[in-house]
C-alpha cells in the first residue's frame, strides 16, 4: 500500500483539506499506514502534478481543498483491483528473536515479556478505537471496522505468540544442564 493509494482512497469520498485528511489518517489510517503532515502535503503535491487530484477550492490562510479527479478515481481503482499487495515478510522484531540465544536467559525473556506488553496496549488502544468506529454506518466506518478488526485480531495474535514464546524459553537446556546429565 502507498500513501498515494491511501490519500486518494480518502478522497474518493468526497473533497478534503490537508488537515481534514491528517485527522481522518489520526482516527483511521494510522494503524494500517500512519502519514506525517510533511508526508501528506508532499503526496497532495505529487497528485496534483500527476492530476490524480484537483484543488477543488481554496479558503483563507492558503487552505486548499482537494478533490479526486476520474484520473484518479481510475488509478486507485487499478491499485485496488490489478496489483497485488505487498506480502509482509520482514520483522526486525522476528529477527531479533531468531538471535534472543545472545543474551541471557532474562534478557530473552525480558524482551517477549516487552513484545506481549506492547501487543496487549495496541490491542487495548484498537479496543476504544472500536468503540467509536463500530458507531458509523458510512463506507469508510464499515471497511475501517474490517481493518480494525485485523488489527486487534493481529494484536490478541502477536500478545499470545509472545506469552508461549516466553515459556518456550523453559525448554533450552544450557552446556552446564547438558554437563550435569552426563555426570
Amino acid at each position: 500500500m502507498s500513501l498515494r493509494h491511501a490519500v486518494l482512497g480518502l478522497l474518493s469520498s468526497g473533497p478534503a483539506s490537508g488537515y481534514d485528511l491528517l485527522k481522518i489518517f489520526e482516527l483511521s489510517l494510522a494503524n494500517v499506514w500512519p502519514a506525517t503532515q510533511s508526508q501528506l502535503y508532499a503526496e497532495l503535491g505529487r497528485l496534483a502534478d500527476a492530476g490524480f487530484v484537483t484543488v477543488a477550492a481554496e479558503g483563507p490562510r492558503g487552505r486548499k481543498e482537494y478533490a479526486i479527479t476520474d484520473a484518479g478515481r481510475a488509478e486507485l481503482r487499478h491499485w485496488m483491483t490489478e496489483v497485488e499487495p505487498t506480502p509482509f515478510n520482514r520483522s526486525d522484531m522476528l529477527l531479533r528473536v531468531f538471535f534472543l540465544g545472545e543474551l541471557d536467559a532474562e534478557e530473552a525473556r525480558a524482551y517477549l515479556r516487552g513484545r506481549a506488553e506492547a501487543a496487549d496496549r495496541r490491542h487495548r488502544g484498537l479496543a476504544e478505537l472500536r468503540e467509536v468506529v463500530a458507531k458509523g454506518d458510512d463506507p469508510l466506518s464499515v471497511y475501517g471496522l474490517m481493518a480494525l478488526e485485523w488489527g486487534l485480531r493481529f494484536a490478541a495474535v502477536q500478545r499470545d505468540w509472545a506469552a508461549w514464546a516466553e515459556r518456550e524459553l523453559d525448554r533450552i537446556r544450557t552446556p552446564e544442564d547438558r554437563r550435569e546429565d552426563q555426570g
